[in-house]
């Protein structure tokens, strides 16, 4: 299925401005105005919201606590180095930089086997001797119905781990570059655009070689679902691309997204999006704003067979 009820969140316990991810992701914003611990208060009281948003509506989340040491400031992104999948299996990503590789936890995965079937772990962290990274569902967008993978190439997101790693799962790449206005590489794929069931929301214009916007285009047409546009503001300024399409244990779908990006959305956007499913908003503007990832970042989908 393209969608799942099941989420792993982890808890923030040492979140403030990431100086070795800045360097590829210029979204990230230092805070002068706040003191280290009021940032983390700050990201601590915006993810106990956001979960309880989504347990409201009964979908179901996997909390797990930060360690407080080795700090890690991005662990609240945990879906950059893990994927889990219905066939059992559990991938581990290799990351760029240095203080992103320690998130990789195998108590955490001990947690997940305790609820879900965990039938293989594959782990591609060899990829960082070589300096190579393919940061998980940041870089990688999956069409699970249609066995395609949506990634852009930047620092975060290397060809020949990527090739290495649908070949594992079988499922076709659909390789491109996108680009903010200040010709930066998008450091990830989630931050413009977002697989769903019937949709897919996106900014093409980021997407500035006329042949490989063609060629993802021509790839969603074929899959016949609906191109949902966005712009490169709502993208840059607003988190617009990342979301996150999840359904709640009764089966009813959601599109879930900060309140930031949904402020951004044109009334004819959000008819579109109602169209498919209902909209799930938290606000979540520190961690935003410090951490330069959004809601989809957050959340990382549980795929495994329940125990």
């Amino acid at each position: 299925m393209q969608t799942t009820s099941h989420l792993m969140m982890i808890r923030p316990a040492s979140f403030q401005f990431n100086e070795e991810t800045a360097v590829s992701n210029d979204y990230q914003q230092k805070n002068n105005a706040l003191t280290a611990t009021e940032i983390i208060n700050k990201a601590k009281e915006e993810f106990d919201e956001f979960v309880d948003i989504l347990q409201d509506n009964d979908i179901d989340i996997t909390v797990i606590e930060d360690t407080i040491a080795p700090p890690k400031p991005d662990a609240v992104f945990p879906n950059n180095w893990i994927s889990m999948h219905a066939d059992g299996t559990i991938y581990l990503f290799p990351m760029k930089t240095e203080n992103r590789r320690i998130e990789k936890r195998m108590d955490i995965i001990e947690i997940l086997k305790k609820k879900f079937t965990v039938k293989e772990i594959v782990d591609l962290s060899h990829y960082e001797q070589q300096n190579l990274a393919l940061e998980g569902t940041g870089s990688m967008i999956f069409d699970h119905d249609n066995k395609l993978v949506y990634a852009c190439l930047s620092p975060r997101t290397d060809i020949e781990v990527l090739n290495d790693f649908t070949k594992r799962i079988g499922y076709s790449p659909i390789v491109f570059h996108s680009y903010k206005k200040n010709n930066q590489a998008q450091y990830h794929t989630n931050v413009v655009m977002c697989v769903g069931e019937t949709f897919v929301l996106i900014c093409l214009d980021s997407i500035t070689d006329k042949k490989e916007r063609k060629l993802v285009e021509d790839s969603i047409k074929k899959t016949k679902k609906q191109i949902i546009e966005i712009s490169r503001d709502q993208l840059e300024k607003h988190f617009a691309g990342n979301m996150l399409q999840v359904r709640n244990k009764r089966g009813h779908l959601f599109l879930v997204m900060s309140e930031r990006a949904l402020k951004s959305l044109k009334d004819e956007q959000i008819e579109e999006i109602q169209n498919h499913c209902d909209i799930l908003t938290a606000p979540i503007y520190t961690i935003e704003g410090i951490g330069g990832g959004s809601a989809r970042c957050m959340m990382a989908e549980i795929f495994l067979p329940k125990s």
